[in-house]
């Protein structure tokens, strides 16, 4: 995934023609004054990664085709409202607060709320639920992310063992520019490259 945060349109077509389709876009408002000038570029995802609050829900049904920061139950509803009242189907992932950091939204591993909201998929109809995504807390060794992702993929084995209705384990979202290959060998299937790809500012790189 190329998180296209503060990412200028163009420098987003730039990585469109690079062979990129899959984008991550961290706040509502901005991605909305972009969404127009790329709406043409056939087979792009566009992924909402950042926090979402409940009262954006509406907005981010409109842009997003997929959520993959969803942090409570009560946000999963409301965005399954919104989806209904379109006609639309949103996919999702389950943000993972894998530190129990203060600063960072996500629900905690061991937390009722996470339980009750795969339990209740069944009545969230015009979501579909197909993994998890997670930030660990950020080192200069990449190592040190190591038991977090670990700690996620077991997390992720264990959900899907258990086989919750309308629950669809298939994605692991974990691993930023620093730490990504840490994260593949621990099991990631989505990598989230930001300045890997479009360098500490835009424009994009020659070469991705």
């Amino acid at each position: 995934m190329a998180v296209t945060k503060t990412v200028a349109s163009q420098h987003i077509r730039e990585a469109y023609a690079e062979g990129l389709r899959i984008f991550g876009e961290n706040r509502v408002q901005e991605f909305a004054t972009k969404a127009e000038a790329l709406k043409d570029l056939p087979g792009a995802e566009w992924h909402m990664i950042g926090h979402l609050q409940t009262n954006k829900a509406g907005k981010a049904v409109e842009l997003f085709s997929h959520i993959d920061s969803i942090d409570s139950l009560r946000l999963a509803q409301k965005l399954n409202s919104a989806a209904s009242n379109l006609g639309t189907k949103l996919l999702i992932l389950i943000e993972i607060n894998i530190a129990g950091e203060a600063a960072k939204s996500g629900l905690l591993l061991d937390s009722s709320e996470l339980q009750e909201l795969l339990k209740a998929a069944p009545e969230l109809p015009f979501l579909q639920i197909r993994g998890l995504m997670a930030v660990p807390p950020y080192n200069d060794n990449p190592e040190q992310s190591r038991p977090y992702f670990r700690r996620m993929r077991a997390q992720f084995e264990q959900i899907a063992s258990r086989n919750f209705a309308a629950v669809r384990m298939q994605v692991l979202s974990m691993g930023m520019s620093h730490d990504f290959e840490i994260a593949i060998e621990e099991g990631s299937t989505c990598v989230r490259l930001g300045t890997a790809i479009f360098g500490d500012r835009p424009p994009l790189r020659s070469k991705l």
